[in-house]
């Protein structure tokens, strides 16, 4: 179901208008959404990573920058992220991408046709595990995933995470004042360690375009992940960002140009008009 947000939060101008949407997934939690519309039937699905939402500052400005160019876009919180219903959970990938599955039916069957799904660093990873078990997109773009899921553990969780969990049966991350931020349950470090990104990347189709983007300077997941993903997926694109880290610091709008101009370029003829800016 769906309501208009306050005028205040409309975009301004051209028709462009802003709806929150409550879908709910397969476990009965609702998902809050919102969809940005332009008038043109066709979409993009924008996915978060890990600990953000629907509201992060590269999820905003890539529905701005779809807006302009006419396409309309829907960004939502995964389940037990931001405003939606569920616990939140460190692993997740694979209920994550059954939560995008809902998403996607739902804006199907309210004759939107998606042309592209894009999802940031563990939204990456979500993203490609979708097209991996589903044939229904048929564009995937991947900011700054994750190829290996078993690196960057330790600098998360601490050294001995692993004995500290099985001894335990969760670790919690803390901030410098020592305020617990989130529980890592040995069930949920599994379910990261047994997700196969490398299996995922084998098997999503040769007739689904996929772009890897990631920036030359991310502190979080290291670039040669980004060429790993390359190597495997058969109908890819990489782009690298010279300069940029993990979050695309001071190259936001380089960012949301590349998307932008790839989004355009997998469009038909009969792609709905860009607008003037």
């Amino acid at each position: 179901m769906s309501q208009s947000l306050p005028p205040e939060d409309a975009q301004n101008g051209g028709g462009i208008s802003e709806d929150r949407v409550v879908v709910r997934n397969t476990y009965g939690e609702n998902l809050i959404g919102v969809l940005s519309k332009t008038g043109c039937r066709k979409l993009v699905i924008l996915c978060h990573g890990f600990r953000a939402s629907k509201e992060d500052r590269i999820m905003v400005n890539l529905s701005a920058a779809l807006t302009v160019h006419g396409v309309s876009s829907f960004r939502f919180d995964f389940s037990g992220n931001g405003e939606s219903e569920g616990p939140f959970q460190f692993g997740n990938y694979r209920k994550e991408a059954e939560d995008l599955h809902t998403v996607v039916q739902y804006l199907s069957k309210e004759g939107y046709e998606i042309i592209a799904i894009v999802g940031h660093s563990k939204g990456g990873d979500v993203v490609l595990l979708y097209a991996s078990m589903n044939r229904d997109v048929e564009a995937i773009i991947n900011l700054s995933g994750r190829f290996a899921l078993q690196d960057g553990l330790e600098e998360r969780l601490g050294k001995n995470y692993m004995e500290r969990v099985k001894s335990d049966g969760y670790v919690d991350v803390k901030n410098i004042k020592g305020e617990v931020l989130f529980r890592v349950t040995d069930e949920s470090l599994m379910d990261r360690l047994n997700t196969d990104m490398k299996a995922a990347a084998l098997s999503i189709d040769n007739k689904c375009r996929v772009l890897t983007v990631h920036g030359s300077e991310d502190e979080v997941i290291p670039v040669k992940d980004a060429f790993e993903f390359s190597k495997l997926i058969p109908n890819h694109k990489l782009h690298i960002v010279d300069g940029a880290n993990h979050c695309y610091t001071g190259h936001q709008a380089e960012l949301a140009s590349i998307v932008v101009e790839f989004i355009k370029s997998i469009q038909d003829e009969g792609a709905c008009a860009p607008r003037d800016n």
